[in-house]
């Protein structure tokens, strides 16, 4: 983002296809960039984020009949500004619209330009279009780099930028090679513990609940962030027991394994893990020896 850009991301819920679309354009003077992801009916979610601050802001709100109303909230969880589409329709390549600020009513007008789709559907080769995340540290955001090969449907992750805010500087480029799950591919979090924040990036789903991540833990001495080689499934990470906890089911969920882990020199290591099965009988999930999960 150049010093003038505001940079403002939207989830959408509108189509059963599934498909990103940028515009750039302005609020007011401002120059802005947007990206909406839409998927089947109802309700909508975006991020915003200034260019003088490069701090994303998550609202929510709902797409009817073409009319996008969109909330951000203040510190308190009180609504505290408006953005309203009348006519909001991706099949157009321009979207105008008013930007409210419910405290004191004042609006701006919202006007954008199509830039490029992340479609729904086709498989058109294109590479490296950029999207922002929705979370971001003190001095840091993310953006997601994002690809499709010729003759695929999926939209692959290919990398990770992390830039400084306020300035734009590149920090770190990370290459990775992950699923596209809407715009909230970055997670923040202490995964070893170390009271530093780390982040990761959306890896894949399988069957069921389960899903994979990887884990980019930060080093002081080199001030960048280095892939744990943490792995395991639907992994959770509780930080006042320090303990990390993985779940996978299979069989409809009918049979589920469970492990623990605690960190050892940024590894993870086991420290016990169960196998529990379904049973007819007792309606309901009965301990069985690890072998039987397999």
């Amino acid at each position: 983002m150049r010093k003038t850009t505001l940079i403002l991301t939207i989830i959408l819920t509108t189509s059963s296809l599934y498909c990103q679309t940028m515009f750039s354009g302005f609020i007011d003077k401002y120059p802005i960039e947007l990206v909406t992801d839409t998927y089947s009916d109802g309700d909508a979610k975006a991020i915003y984020a200034y260019s003088d601050r490069d701090e994303p802001i998550v609202t929510t709100g709902t797409l009817k009949n073409k009319e996008l109303t969109l909330y951000e909230k203040d510190a308190k969880n009180i609504n505290s500004a408006k953005l309203t589409f009348n006519r909001f329709d991706l099949a157009n390549s321009r979207q105008e619209g008013i930007w409210t600020d419910l405290k004191t009513n004042k609006e701006f007008k919202i006007t954008l330009d199509k830039t490029f789709e992340i479609n729904c559907g086709d498989s058109i080769e294109w590479e490296n279009r950029e999207i922002l995340q929705p979370v971001s540290l003190d001095n840091k955001y993310f953006k997601l780099i994002v690809s499709k090969k010729k003759g695929e449907f999926q939209t692959t992750v290919t990398g990770v930028k992390i830039l400084e805010k306020k300035t734009d500087k590149l920090l770190q480029k990370l290459n990775v090679d992950c699923q596209l799950m809407g715009l909230e591919n970055i997670s923040i979090g202490d995964f070893n513990f170390d009271g530093i924040f780390d982040f990761s990036v959306f890896e894949t789903s399988y069957a069921g609940a389960n899903t994979s991540s990887l884990y980019f833990l930060y080093d002081t001495k080199s001030e960048k962030y280095i892939e744990s080689g943490f792995s395991g499934v639907s992994l959770e990470f509780d930080s006042e027991a320090k303990r990390i906890y993985e779940r996978n089911q299979s069989c409809a969920g009918s049979v589920v394994t469970t492990a623990e882990y605690k960190v050892v020199n940024n590894k993870m290591v086991l420290i016990k893990e169960h196998c529990y099965i379904w049973d007819e009988t007792k309606q309901d999930m009965v301990e069985r020896k690890l072998k039987d999960c397999e």
